[in-house]
């Protein structure tokens, strides 16, 4: 698979958090890739009070300040590791947070990283598929446009019809967070079972 060019991520993380529903996030490993197909994610803006970028760039942020297309991981709750891809042009603070995605390559490696009952339970979080790819704070910074870093975002060659099998495209308000907290900013496949919690949402026609 080849990784996204970065110009993908040069739009606002809200254009580009829906674009990246059906494309593979991977995670290389010494024994093997792993990961699978992206199938939801929520979009954090400049001047959103919910980001890590709001209130001016700090060592801890300083990856969401550009360039575009790299990788900006956080720790939330002392315990769970949160991946996001960069937006936007230098200096103007955007991320897309990638909150699910379908286990389909390298689940024993997976397994192993994050014991789960079933496949699904493996990525259907943030915090959980941060586990089961092996993904922490190491990985800030890495380049998500290029095939041999430790994480890469491939394109989809089955793009249409991964979207038509789980659609439609879904918006709803975020999750889990208290500031900003009614921004239609979340997107998922609404037929895909990965994604962490349903919501009462309506299609988004407009980006199919």
């Amino acid at each position: 698979m080849r990784p996204l060019p970065r110009s993908f991520y040069e739009p606002s993380a809200a254009e580009v958090a829906p674009l990246l529903l059906g494309h593979w996030l991977i995670r290389n490993l010494p024994g093997g890739p792993c990961g699978g197909p992206i199938v939801e994610t929520e979009a954090y803006l400049e001047g959103d009070p919910a980001s890590h970028g709001f209130g001016g760039e700090r060592v801890r942020n300083r990856p969401m300040y550009g360039p575009p297309g790299y990788c900006y991981v956080y720790l939330i709750y002392g315990f769970h590791f949160c991946v996001n891809v960069v937006c936007r042009c230098p200096g103007s603070p955007e991320a897309v947070l990638i909150r699910a995605i379908e286990a389909k390559v390298g689940l024993g490696a997976m397994r192993q990283n994050r014991p789960a009952a079933t496949p699904i339970a493996l990525t259907n979080g943030p915090g959980k598929l941060c586990a089961a790819l092996a993904i922490d704070r190491k990985l800030t910074g890495v380049d998500l446009c290029d095939a041999s870093s430790p994480l890469f975002i491939a394109k989809n060659p089955d793009f249409a019809r991964f979207r038509r099998q789980r659609g439609p495209v879904m918006i709803s308000t975020r999750i889990g967070i208290t500031k900003a907290a009614a921004l239609p900013l979340r997107f998922y496949l609404g037929g895909s079972r990965f994604i962490s919690r349903p919501a009462r949402a309506t299609a988004a026609s407009s980006i199919e």
